[in-house]
């Protein structure tokens, strides 16, 4: 992510989201960002993932930066999603 030619990536996730949503108080009309975006991720999140019918949630630390090639992220998969029976029948 890079705003005005300076690389963001280094800042703290929580730090790059609040940046995003400075750029994003211009949006286009009908572009909106999500409740969520700005909150903790836990269960609530995750059944709302689910009630859209979304293949999961990725969370990461937001105290570290982006780090390429580094996975330091979780993701939590809906079982009820096409795509974890899928990835089930790998094994």
């Amino acid at each position: 992510m890079i705003r005005d030619g300076d690389d963001l990536r280094r800042l703290k996730l929580e730090d790059r989201k609040k940046k995003l949503a400075k750029i994003l108080e211009r949006r286009p009309e009908g572009t909106f960002v999500a409740a969520f975006e700005a909150g903790e991720i836990g269960p609530d999140l995750f059944r709302k993932a689910c009630e859209f019918g979304l293949e999961g949630i990725v969370s990461k630390h937001r105290e570290r930066g982006y780090r390429p090639k580094v996975c330091d992220w979780f993701k939590v998969k809906n079982r009820a999603h096409p795509a974890f029976s899928r990835s089930m029948d790998q094994f």
